[in-house]
């Protein structure tokens, strides 16, 4: 009874994870198509140069993304690695989620180099001028990271580190847009909510960089047998 009972909620898991899937692609078939015909005639600057080029690459590279993934697993095996696939995935996962949202934010706007740069140093003041939909892309700018740096990394595999490498990362980001003048605003908010994404994600995979060995040791290290001269 108990493994029927298990069996069901992974259905339901199943299928709610179906319906985001789904959910998210006809959210975004809009503005996909339109940056498609940019990319496809090489138009490169207003492929990349604007969000939804940016997310029609980053979905165009996810296959190649997976065989990176599948490359570094199978030579840890062949080392003798221990977790190769979970170390390999959370590699390839940080990169691959956390780089185009870093282009995003680093996208020139129409005064770039004209307009001052723009600071906002009031906690809370601009949550109300992002918007739902300012405060999602917000959280997850670094929701990647935060997901699979503690699994892979034991060293912030803690709330407390996990929220600072998530205000650090969100930190450097507003200093760049300042410093290269990019017409955007420079706001303490951005970092509150970039590392609150961190911060959740990371509770999200908890299960797996929380996990140990017999021996203490945590998952993902290289096994005894591979020697201590083996890098995870």
């Amino acid at each position: 009874m108990h493994s029927d009972s298990r069996r069901i909620v992974r259905l339901c898991l199943a299928a709610l994870a179906a319906l985001l899937v789904a959910g998210g692609l006809f959210a975004v078939r809009g503005p996909l198509l339109m940056s498609a015909p940019m990319c496809l005639s090489g138009q490169w600057q207003r492929c990349f140069g604007t969000f939804n080029g940016v997310v029609l690459m980053t979905l165009v590279t996810l296959p190649a993304t997976v065989l990176v993934a599948w490359g570094l697993a199978r030579r840890r095996r062949a080392a003798g690695v221990a977790s190769a696939w979970r170390l390999s995935l959370a590699e390839v996962g940080m990169v691959h989620g956390t780089l185009p949202f870093l282009w995003m934010t680093l996208i020139p706007g129409g005064g770039a180099g004209v307009v001052p740069p723009r600071v906002s140093l009031v906690p809370l003041r601009d949550l109300v001028v992002m918007g739902p939909l300012g405060i999602v892309g917000n959280l997850l700018v670094f929701a990647s990271l935060g997901f699979f740096a503690p699994v892979r990394f034991a060293a912030v595999a803690t709330l407390p580190r996990l929220l600072a490498l998530g205000a650090g990362c969100s930190a450097l980001v507003e200093t760049a847009q300042y410093v290269l003048r990019l017409d955007r605003v420079t706001s303490v908010d951005d970092v509150l909510v970039n590392a609150t994404g961190a911060l959740l994600a990371g509770l999200a995979s908890r299960r797996w960089w929380r996990a140990r060995t017999g021996t203490g040791t945590p998952v993902g290290a290289a096994s005894p047998a591979a020697g201590a001269s083996r890098v995870a």
